[in-house]
């Protein structure tokens, strides 16, 4: 277990840093400074993105042109005629209609519930395990007005369902973690790194299973809570350092054998 530990410090020093940036989806955010915008472009990058990461970065690009690259500014005031904008956007399921309804809860979340820090801290406790219920309740808030399309629900991931939360946990991995070396924002103070649980996808769980830190096969909630303790045991403070690890090792798997 030694050799596996020191196989991933050293992926992680090699795929954290600043040059990782120019190709993931974390690149829309760091267009941007002030709190909000930087939320709410992660926010929509996150859930965009599957699929080719080029074309996620194209498509979430796409999304914040049509944005005037003011995000917080466009969920918050935009007119009829502005969300009309967002109605041919497309990137594979996800469409104008989900755009619109999710900029329009948005605004409700920020106007009403305090921002999403707030939404979704304020159900996490300082004693619980991890984020479960922040992703939840999260959810809930989101799709809670009246005109929200049953459609989109299928956006928003539901781990009390058995989802892996790939991309929400990927997004909170973001705005959580504080390790000052420039790729995530640490923006939230409100949510511990030690609660944060791995972005669980192909490339993260063909790599944690070759390297026997995941027995489960199907890449579900049970899945993402079995490889959390793994990783936990590893670095208690900051279990989700190692998805720049497995992501990496998945993604550039002609470094693994260099590395290991």
């Amino acid at each position: 277990m030694n050799n596996i530990l020191d196989l991933l410090n050293q992926a992680y020093d090699r795929y954290n840093t600043p040059d990782f940036i120019r190709e993931d989806p974390i690149s829309i955010p760091h267009r941007f400074s002030r709190k909000e915008d930087i939320e709410i472009s992660g926010f929509f990058a996150a859930l965009i993105a599957w699929g080719r990461r080029d074309i996620i970065i194209r498509s979430a690009n796409t999304l914040m042109d049509l944005m005037d690259q003011q995000p917080y500014h466009f969920v918050m005031e935009a007119g009829e005629e502005e969300l009309e904008r967002l109605d041919a956007f497309v990137h594979r399921t996800f469409k104008g209609e989900d755009a619109r309804a999710l900029v329009l809860s948005l605004r409700q979340l920020y106007a009403h519930h305090g921002g999403l820090e707030q939404v979704f801290s304020e159900k996490i406790k300082p004693s619980d395990p991890h984020v479960f219920h922040g992703i939840v309740h999260a959810r809930a808030v989101l799709s809670s007005p009246t005109a929200f399309p049953d459609r989109t629900h299928k956006h928003l991931a539901n781990p009390a369902k058995g989802s892996s939360a790939k991309r929400i946990n990927m997004y909170l991995r973001w705005m959580v973690r504080d390790d000052k070396r420039g790729v995530d924002f640490g923006l939230w103070k409100s949510i511990s790194p030690s609660q944060l649980l791995c972005p669980l996808d192909v490339h993260t769980g063909k790599i944690a299973r070759r390297l026997g830190l995941l027995q489960r096969r199907q890449n579900d909630w049970k899945a993402v809570l079995e490889l959390g303790e793994v990783l936990s045991g590893f670095c208690p403070e900051d279990p989700v350092k190692y998805d720049f690890s497995l992501f990496g090792l998945g993604v550039y798997d002609d470094l693994f054998s260099d590395l290991s």
